[in-house]
């Protein structure tokens, strides 16, 4: 399934370019703000990063579509969760494959507002976790890393709004919101959710 969608994605790019000369092929990449909501406690934003590339398909000349196909690193922070710590921290790594399809209108020379769906497959969850316990003035810490994959769904459905402004030069600059729309939690009745803040920077031509 991802494998096909992926080539999919890949066809529309080919597609697009072999018809217009005004197709706009790019990379782009950037730093993460994330985090996970829903029927959760004491969670908090995770830094991270995305990497990728896109294609942007003009329909008229304000408006245009744009797939892109990018790798994203998501998930939370949450401290004091492990029971007799004194301090702990938790840290939810979700690396997703994430296709975004991104519908811009240019309001001004440059500057254009998007917004589209996007689904995302996940391709790894971790759990690494860290702690310190003291006991008659002895202190002690440990760490470790757990694969979790098995407690989050293959694919995560959201929404993304932001804007972006781009120079004559090719080099271009972008801000978006990833909403999730889908509940990713496996194992349970329990709703969880991506939420990504994402700052981007990039070059097309």
């Amino acid at each position: 399934m991802k494998k096909i969608f992926l080539c999919a994605a890949v066809a529309i790019m080919s597609f697009a370019t072999a018809q217009s000369q005004e197709v706009r092929l790019g990379i782009k990449g950037g730093y993460n703000m994330t985090t996970l909501t829903g029927d959760i406690e004491d969670a908090s934003s995770r830094s991270s990063f995305h990497l990728g590339g896109l294609v942007e398909v003009p329909i008229s000349e304000r408006f245009s579509i744009q797939p892109e196909v990018l790798y994203s690193s998501q998930g939370a922070e949450y401290r004091g969760t492990l029971t007799g710590a004194d301090d702990s921290k938790i840290t939810a790594k979700l690396d997703y494959i994430q296709v975004p399809i991104m519908a811009k209108f240019y309001a001004a020379e440059g500057f254009a507002v998007e917004a589209g769906p996007q689904v995302g497959f996940l391709m790894s969850a971790k759990e690494d976790f860290s702690s310190k316990t003291t006991a008659i003035g002895q202190t002690g810490s440990a760490s470790g890393s757990f694969d979790v994959k098995e407690k989050y769904k293959g694919i995560d459905f959201g929404l993304g709004i932001g804007a972006a402004y781009r120079l004559d030069m090719g080099l271009f600059f972008g801000a978006r919101y990833n909403l999730g729309l889908s509940n990713i939690n496996d194992i349970s009745n329990a709703t969880v959710k991506n939420n990504v803040f994402q700052i981007s920077v990039g070059y097309s031509f």
